[in-house]
């Protein structure tokens, strides 16, 4: 194709590219070209950090040599085989490495696309499980959630998903949940203070389980964040009560570590940071650094036991995609891990969880802040009317949006949920940078917020 003027790239992605959550009529290009660790450059030259990993899934930065090259030589071996009765050298050597850094006890792994794909995976996987197992419970057939949970955009992870504005519209195509008031200690339920949160979700939790556990597959999470809704921090030991209630009443445990997986937390796995083995662990985003679309669902011997038999005996998993375990994915993800252990990544987080938390506690004092959280390098800025009584914004009013518009003018890219605004750098951002972030969002929130 001849060479496009900007202005014509800039028409041709109003016109012709349906963005994802974008409100097409109202849509203004930001056309990203290059990048240089933590910096995207647009098509103007403009330099921007990146304070949302490019949505949640860049781990060591932009075009880092180590990831570069994994890339290119697998290029030079092949670029895709099926995983359909095949398998590739590259994608049974990042399975073996999953396995030996995961939680005990998940020892098999099954490779898909995208996060939303591994949450299917597990969510089918938990179904068939209580059909073929060694003793049959065909009644548990419904799934436990959280509210305001967000497990990707299919239509089952849609169903166990609980953030309205996005999955409303859609409700008639999804299947029934049963659901539970996120642990939330800035928005706990009624009648229950920010001490009480953890007791009460427990014993909500307990309560449920023991009534309905004989219909309950499964339950599904986010460990320790639930990120779309804003980043909820869960009260510590939460979710290692929910493993042990779940064990107590033969529940299957979903963890999906799509967003919080993959060092977020400041531990490779976020159920590390409560000794946590589910049932199956559900990964991507920063799986392979933010290079390329894969995803795995690790589960147990107890699981993959109840699949095997005969051909004739139909327990096969018959469920797959194209792309599956791509040798690419899983050669730049092998690049990703190893660069994990060659740059200490999570060592070298802690004095950036400490600065961003220093920020934060600065920008907590300003008008019109009724809460900060803040998971390891995960952070959510909620603004709202007033501080006393909690109450919003009205969402159309787009203060998120705005902090976000200013910080972009000072040459930060971040993306609110709403009235939240959320930070999450890649993992290998400098001290310099983090602290040019929170400049930005500290003006623009005054900005936004006047």
């Amino acid at each position: 194709m001849p060479s496009v003027s900007r202005e014509q790239l800039a028409r041709w992605d109003r016109q012709l590219v349906w963005h994802p959550f974008t409100q097409m009529a109202e849509y203004e290009p930001l056309i990203l070209e290059q990048g240089d660790g933590c910096t995207l450059i647009d098509i103007h030259g403009n330099r921007y950090i990146d304070g949302t990993s490019s949505l949640w899934c860049n781990v060591h930065g932009h075009r880092h040599p180590r990831l570069d090259a994994a890339l290119r030589q697998q290029l030079d071996r092949v670029a895709h085989v099926t995983a359909l009765g095949c398998s590739n050298p590259t994608t049974i050597r990042l399975a073996r490495r999953l396995v030996d850094l995961a939680p005990p006890g998940l020892q098999h792994v099954f490779f898909s696309d995208d996060g939303a794909t591994a949450v299917e995976v597990a969510l089918k996987l938990a179904f068939q499980y209580w059909r073929q197992c060694e003793r049959p419970r065909p009644e548990k057939t419904r799934y436990l959630a959280l509210s305001e949970a967000y497990h990707g955009d299919t239509i089952g992870s849609v169903s166990v998903g609980g953030v309205a504005r996005f999955h409303a519209m859609f409700k008639p195509l999804l299947f029934a949940t049963d659901r539970l008031p996120a642990p939330d200690p800035y928005r706990p339920p009624p009648g229950v203070s920010e001490g009480e949160v953890l007791s009460d979700a427990v014993g909500r939790l307990e309560s449920v389980l023991a009534e309905h556990h004989q219909r309950i597959a499964a339950m599904v999470i986010e460990p320790l964040v639930q990120a779309a809704a804003g980043m909820i921090v869960h009260p510590p030991g939460y979710l290692r009560a929910v493993r042990e209630l779940t064990r107590k009443y033969d529940v299957l445990l979903i963890a999906d570590e799509v967003a919080v997986g993959m060092g977020r937390t400041g531990k490779m796995f976020a159920c590390e940071q409560e000794q946590v083995s589910p049932d199956f662990l559900c990964l991507a985003k920063g799986l392979t650094g933010g290079y390329m679309p894969m995803a795995a669902t690790l589960t147990t011997d107890r699981i993959w036991q109840a699949f095997l038999g005969t051909y004739a005996e139909s327990k096969a998993f018959f469920h797959g995609h194209t792309y599956g375990g791509n040798p690419l994915g899983a050669a730049v993800a092998l690049a990703t891990l190893d660069v994990f252990d060659e740059e200490q990544t999570l060592a070298t987080m802690q004095p950036k969880i400490a600065r961003l938390a220093e920020h934060l506690e600065r920008i907590a004092g300003l008008a019109h802040i009724g809460h900060v959280r803040q998971c390891g390098l995960l952070a959510g800025i909620e603004l709202v009317r007033r501080e006393a009584t909690k109450e919003p914004y009205p969402w159309e009013e787009k203060r998120g949006i705005r902090v976000c518009d200013h910080a972009r003018k000072e040459g930060v890219l971040l993306r609110p949920l709403g009235n939240v605004v959320v930070i999450i750098p890649p993992l290998a951002i400098s001290l310099d940078q983090l602290d040019r972030i929170a400049a930005a969002v500290e003006n623009g929130i005054r900005r936004a917020v006047a």
